[in-house]
C-alpha cells in the first residue's frame, strides 16, 4: 500500500555532505558571483561553518546554497555598514557631484565651504555686496513741496506691476566733493574760489596763491566738504510705510535732468526666491542617491573578512535554528530526538547584535569628528610633555 504524505511529516532531511563547489548563480542576488576571491572562499566558508556547528559528529541540516546565501548576506551587510558610515561623513562634500559615480573605497576630502558660499549669496543680495539676484534701480523726480510719493505707481512705471518688490536702498547722489573745489586750470592745482563759494563766502575775494600742495591736502579738503554736508547741513532721510515714501526734509525745488535725483535700489521678491534656491537633477542630493555601491569582496582587507566570517556563522546558526525548531522532535525507532533550534536562534541573534555593535563602534571611532578630537588631545599631551623637558643653559 502506498504511503500518503501528511502535513508536518518529515519525508527527507537534507544533510551537508562535507564538501561543495561554488558556481555562479548559486547565491540569491549574484552580487559577488564574478568575484574570484568570493568564489574561492565560498566552499571554504561552508566547510568552516559546518565544522563550527559540529560536523561531522553532528549532522548539519543545510545544503551548500544555504551557506552561500549567508556568506553573500554577511558580505553585503559589512559593505552596507561601511558605506552608511562613509555617507554620513562625506554627504556634504559630495552634494552636487554626479550621482552616477561610485565612491566606495575612494578617498573623499572636501569642505562645506561651497555650500556656505552659495547660502551667503542670498545675504550678499540683501546687503548689496554681490549675490545672484539682480539689483534694479529707478529714480524719483522730486517735486517742490511734495513730501510723500507712491512706490506702487513709481515701480509700475519700470514694468514691475504685479510683482512684489523689496527696497534695498534709498539714496541721494550729491555732486562729488572733488567737483566742488578742484580746478586743474586754476591756481596751480588748488582752487579756493569754488571752495569758498560752497561754504557760503562767495562774496569775498580770497587772495590768489600759486603753491602746489601735496595730494593729502586735496584728500583732507574733500573729506572736510563731505563732513560739512553731513553735519552742518540739513540731514536727508526717508521713511516707508504702506508703500508710501516720505522724504525729509520737504523738497524745496523740483529736480531736473541737470540736478541729482533720488534713487531707489530694489529687487523682485520672486526672482530672489528663485535665484536663492538651487534645484539640480542627476547629482548627489541626499542619503538616498549617494553613489556608494557594494564593496567588492576581493578588495576587503583581512580584518573585514574576519568580521564577515563570524557574521556568516551567526546567520547560518539562525537558519539552522529555524529549521531545527520547525522539526523540534524527530522520531526514531524506540525514541525521539530533540533538536536545539530555539537555543541556536537565540545564540545567533546575540552574536549578530554583538558583531554589529562592534563594527559600528569601530567605525564611529574613525569619524572625522573623533579624529579631530584625538589629534587635538594628542597635540595637547605633546605640549605638556615638551614643557617638562629641561632647557639647556648656554654659557658663552
Amino acid at each position: 500500500m502506498e504511503q500518503q504524505y501528511q502535513p508536518g511529516q518529515v519525508t527527507e532531511i537534507l544533510i551537508y555532505p562535507g564538501s561543495s563547489s561554488f558556481f555562479p548563480g548559486q547565491t540569491p542576488f549574484g552580487i559577488y558571483d564574478e568575484d574570484y576571491r568570493f568564489s574561492e572562499d565560498a566552499p571554504k566558508m561552508a566547510l568552516w561553518c559546518a565544522r563550527r556547528l559540529g560536523y561531522p559528529i553532528q549532522n548539519i541540516e543545510l545544503i551548500d546554497e544555504n551557506f552561500y546565501a549567508c556568506f553573500e548576506e554577511a558580505t553585503s551587510e559589512y559593505s552596507a555598514q561601511v558605506n552608511q558610515f562613509n555617507i554620513r561623513n562625506d554627504l556634504y562634500s559630495l552634494k552636487g557631484r554626479p550621482s552616477g559615480t561610485n565612491y566606495s573605497q575612494k578617498l573623499v576630502e572636501g569642505t562645506i565651504l561651497p555650500h556656505l558660499v552659495q547660502i551667503s549669496d542670498a545675504y550678499g543680495t540683501l546687503v548689496g555686496v554681490g549675490g545672484n539676484t539682480e539689483i534694479k534701480k529707478t529714480k524719483i523726480t522730486l517735486t517742490a513741496g511734495q513730501q510723500v510719493y507712491d512706490l506702487d505707481t513709481l515701480i509700475s512705471v519700470v514694468s514691475e506691476s504685479g510683482n512684489r518688490i523689496d527696497i534695498s536702498r534709498v539714496y541721494f547722489e550729491a555732486t562729488p566733493a572733488i567737483n566742488r573745489f578742484f580746478d586743474p586750470y586754476s591756481v596751480s592745482g588748488q582752487g579756493t574760489l569754488n571752495l569758498i563759494d560752497e561754504f557760503g563766502f562767495g562774496s569775498y575775494s580770497p587772495a590768489a596763491q600759486f603753491v602746489l600742495m601735496p595730494v593729502f591736502e586735496d584728500l583732507l579738503r574733500i573729506q572736510h566738504i563731505e563732513f560739512n554736508d553731513q553735519i552742518r547741513k540739513s540731514a536727508h532721510t526717508f521713511n516707508i510705510i504702506d508703500n508710501k515714501l516720505t522724504i525729509f526734509p520737504r523738497p524745496t525745488t523740483t529736480t531736473i535732468s541737470t540736478k541729482p535725483n533720488l534713487y531707489i535700489d530694489y529687487f523682485v521678491r520672486n526672482d530672489f526666491i528663485t535665484n536663492s534656491t538651487s534645484v539640480k537633477s542627476d547629482v548627489v542630493a541626499d542619503y538616498s542617491n549617494v553613489g556608494y555601491d557594494f564593496i567588492t569582496y576581493d578588495s576587503i582587507n583581512d580584518v573585514g573578512k574576519q568580521w564577515i566570517r563570524k557574521y556568516t556563522l551567526a546567520l547560518v546558526k539562525e537558519m539552522l535554528g529555524a529549521i531545527r525548531e520547525k522539526y523540534s522532535n524527530i522520531p526514531i525507532p524506540g525514541a525521539e530526538i530533540s533538536l536545539d533550534g530555539a537555543a541556536l536562534r537565540s545564540e545567533a541573534q546575540t552574536e549578530k547584535d554583538n558583531l554589529m555593535t562592534q563594527l559600528r563602534e569601530t567605525l564611529e571611532e574613525l569619524s572625522r569628528k573623533v579624529q579631530f578630537e584625538n589629534r587635538a588631545n594628542e597635540a595637547k599631551q605633546q605640549q605638556e610633555m615638551l614643557q617638562k623637558v629641561p632647557l639647556a643653559i648656554y654659557i658663552g
